[in-house]
């Protein structure tokens, strides 16, 4: 079962990209995003996208230019995740048939996404627009418009932002940070997946 959270792995290193990824994948978390501003981001993602690409979805986020877009492409990459709302980003994502999941704060950033072509929303900083916002947000999208919260959305508020209309989440220092082992990342990414699926009922 496919759960609609994503991991964000902001400093992950290539050697260990295959071990998290599985242990990841063994919790039930099968989206992962590798940040550019990670070291040697492209080489992780290609080790990820070369192993699981197969039954995962495996991509990067901070992503800001089309040339970036094409790069993780050429690796193996299919989600291309972004901070910000960069048309030109978007519809370069779609062209090349991969996930498009650009950052959006506004309604007229969000229309102006999905208008590019993008797969769904990443509603980012999660903890400026909170659940009001999003629930307030919420009515004037389109029907079946996909929305993740990122930051200030995790395991002990899952449900809140649920009930305010997420459809999903992106995870990161909660599931990872330079440092952790993968017991204890494979012990989080348990964590996050159980109380996922209480919350989602």
């Amino acid at each position: 079962m496919s759960r609609p959270i994503i991991a964000i792995l902001r400093g992950l290193h290539p050697t260990e990209a295959a071990d998290v990824g599985q242990a990841l994948i063994d919790a039930g978390i099968d989206q992962i995003e590798v940040p550019l501003n990670s070291p040697e981001p492209l080489k992780s993602i290609g080790i990820l996208a070369e192993k699981f690409g197969d039954t995962a979805l495996i991509g990067a986020g901070t992503v800001l230019t089309v040339e970036q877009v094409d790069a993780v492409a050429k690796v193996g990459g299919k989600l291309i995740v972004s901070p910000n709302c960069d048309t030109d980003v978007i519809q370069r994502t779609v062209a090349l048939n991969m996930q498009s999941w650009p950052g959006v704060y506004t309604p007229t950033e969000a229309f102006a996404a999905l208008k590019a072509g993008a797969t769904g929303l990443k509603l980012f900083p999660g903890v400026m627009a909170g659940p009001t916002g999003l629930a307030a947000m919420r009515p004037v999208l389109p029907e079946g418009a996909k929305v993740y919260a990122v930051g200030g959305a995790g395991p002990d508020n899952f449900d809140v932002w649920i009930n305010a209309g997420a459809d999903g989440f992106g995870i990161g220092s909660a599931l990872f940070k330079p440092g952790f082992s993968v017991a204890e990342i494979s012990e989080r990414a348990r964590g996050i997946v159980a109380a996922y699926n209480e919350a989602a009922g």
